[in-house]
């Protein structure tokens, strides 16, 4: 009886380690699919995760620091940069635009792109003077009639292209060259009609030992200030007036701190545009074929429109209705700040160079 009880008990033994034995196996061979899917699922994920970083690693980041609002003209050129680059390149290059001294003011931007901190800039005239004082040429009084004058001047070898060529010193690349258009005086306590009107008021300038002497030449006192700080130094009294174009005057509302303005054109304000050399001569050629077409374009579209922008700001300073007078030069009054300020041209022959000099008033004069 006890042996059939161990025969039946190693009986049960042996066909339960059957059943658990198959049903392993059933399980292995149904588990072994669902790990390779897995498998499978994980490659192809990382292979696009890396495939994903290969595409991020080669875009090509460009950042363009400047000073003024949007709606300015060299605020509306940097936007349509941005966006034909990116256009034209296929996404391969994202272009950030900084404005309003976000990034850097006017001072330091140049040290910046030198460092490639930002890749383009498009500072003043006067800031680039400050390491080649030959550049100051563009902030000489009555140099030029016209913004036609000027894109002539930047056209020609003996103006233009001595002067681009010598930013390579410093590992800058001149791009282009965007014009604001021509400045105009505004002050808080009475008009400017004659060079007299100047004495003794205190008018912020660009650091730029040129727009210095040119306020000099009529007893004003002129005073280095960044261009984020005029607002509020008109506002508080710090300073009684200042130069500039229609357009930044409007969109930086200098005229609802100012009672006078002179429609004077006496002096230029345009923007170089302006790289860091070994990153431009470092990007792939296509890359860098495509985005000297968006800037070639967009300067165009800045000739085109740059004084179009400025009448169109004039007009709103004239509906805002906060000024007291706007006055337009007589050519007699014109004749007689030309009279005054031409000293600064004998001033800076030395600095800025003979020929340079004749090579404007040439120009003026044709």
């Amino acid at each position: 009886m006890l042996k059939n009880w161990i025969w039946i008990s190693l009986s049960l033994i042996l066909v339960m380690g059957l059943i658990v034995g198959c049903g392993a196996r059933s399980q292995d061979a149904n588990s072994e699919p669902e790990q390779e899917a897995q498998s499978e699922s994980n490659s192809s994920s990382d292979d696009n995760n890396k495939a994903t970083k290969a595409v991020e690693a080669e875009k090509i980041v460009i950042k363009f620091s400047h000073v003024v609002a949007e709606d300015t003209p060299k605020g509306k050129a940097a936007n349509m940069f941005k966006e034909l680059a990116e256009q034209y390149t296929e996404g391969r290059v994202e272009v950030e635009i900084f404005p309003n001294s976000q990034l850097y003011n006017d001072d330091d931007v140049l040290a910046a792109v030198q460092q490639n901190n930002v890749q383009i800039a498009a500072p003043s005239t006067s800031k680039v003077s400050k390491l080649f004082p030959e550049w100051t040429i563009f902030d000489f009084p009555f140099a030029f009639n016209d913004v036609a004058s000027v894109q002539d001047a930047m056209e020609s070898e003996e103006i233009g292209g001595k002067l681009f060529n010598m930013l390579s010193e410093q590992k800058l690349l001149g791009l282009a060259m965007w014009d604001n258009g021509f400045k105009q005086m505004t002050l808080d306590d009475h008009p400017l009609y004659m060079p007299d009107d100047f004495d003794g008021q205190q008018f912020r300038v660009m650091s730029s030992k040129v727009l210095e002497a040119q306020f000099e030449s009529v007893s004003a006192v002129p005073t280095p200030m960044p261009f984020s700080e005029v607002y509020s130094a008109l506002e508080q009294g710090v300073i009684n007036g200042q130069e500039n174009t229609l357009s930044n005057i409007y969109s930086k509302k200098f005229h609802e701190v100012q009672k006078y303005m002179t429609i004077s054109n006496h002096g230029y304000l345009g923007y170089a545009v302006i790289t860091n050399v070994e990153f431009w001569n470092g990007l792939p050629d296509d890359v860098r074929e495509q985005l000297e077409k968006a800037l070639n374009e967009t300067t165009q579209w800045v000739r085109e429109n740059g004084e179009k922008l400025n009448q169109e700001n004039l007009e709103k300073i004239i509906a805002d209705d906060m000024l007291k007078e706007i006055h337009y030069l007589t050519d007699d009054q014109k004749q007689a700040w030309v009279e005054a300020m031409n000293v600064v041209y004998d001033e800076f022959e030395e600095e800025v160079g003979a020929d340079l000099i004749n090579a404007v008033k040439a120009l003026r004069d044709k």
